[in-house]
């Protein structure tokens, strides 16, 4: 067997390897995203049913900037880290960023219904998952949204800012639209994107499941704020 013959062997094991452990890498995402989704859900319902927790939370302005850097804080240290800190470190920082996360959405039940919260948690539930296999089976290249995508969420985070201090409800109402249609795009976008990028690995070794996580993380992300503007829209508010 000459050296091309070989590298062409090593190159089909390679292969094989890679369809055995794409599986395995993908299970693990939908896995860290679903277990952080239940944290951030009980810790949530925790806060939100505490009166003590929820007096600490929302009258000290201290500790919710606090709360709220942190959270920005977690997000682009994991994501920038990611190669420097171990498997174990990044997936504690992780279930922290989930509880953390949880408490400063706590307010939802206090601002909405608990049946429309549940409603519209299944509601995204199913548009994710939608989404998400949409970008999954598609033939079609998404990688193409990805800069449009990101310039406007970046518009649409300016536009909020801006919304903070104009207080329009005709601006918030159509900033909660385009903020479905930008995280719908991104479950499409991300899903694909974690897909291409699994289906390089060729062991589920710390390095994979590092690139697992981060995935995990993305579609998180894309859930909690898919449903934060469904809630916006569909929700209903306590009198």
């Amino acid at each position: 067997m000459d050296y091309r013959d070989l590298s062409t062997s090593f190159s089909r094991e390679q292969q094989l390897e890679a369809a055995a452990v794409f599986p395995v890498l993908m299970r693990k995402v939908y896995l860290w995203m679903t277990f952080a989704l239940i944290i951030t859900a009980i810790t949530a319902y925790v806060v939100g049913t505490s009166e003590t927790l929820l007096t600490a939370i929302y009258t000290n302005s201290v500790l919710f900037w606090g709360l709220i850097i942190a959270e920005f804080a977690l997000v682009f240290g994991i994501t920038a880290a990611i190669n420097k800190i171990s498997l174990t470190v990044a997936t504690l920082l992780f279930v922290l960023y989930s509880v953390i996360n949880g408490a400063t959405l706590s307010f939802i039940l206090l601002v909405y219904t608990a049946s429309s919260v549940v409603s519209v948690f299944f509601i995204t539930a199913g548009t994710f998952a939608a989404m998400a296999a949409y970008g999954y089976f598609t033939k079609t290249d998404l990688m193409s949204w990805g800069k449009y995508l990101v310039m406007a969420l970046i518009g649409l985070i300016i536009a909020s800012i801006v919304n903070v201090f104009t207080q329009s409800s005709g601006l918030q109402m159509i900033l909660n639209y385009a903020g479905v249609l930008i995280f719908v795009g991104l479950t499409a976008y991300d899903s694909q994107k974690i897909k291409v990028m699994l289906l390089q690995a060729t062991d589920a070794g710390e390095g994979a499941q590092k690139i697992a996580l981060l995935g995990a993380l993305s579609l998180y992300l894309d859930f909690i704020n898919l449903f934060i503007y469904l809630l916006r829209i569909l929700g209903t508010r306590r009198d």
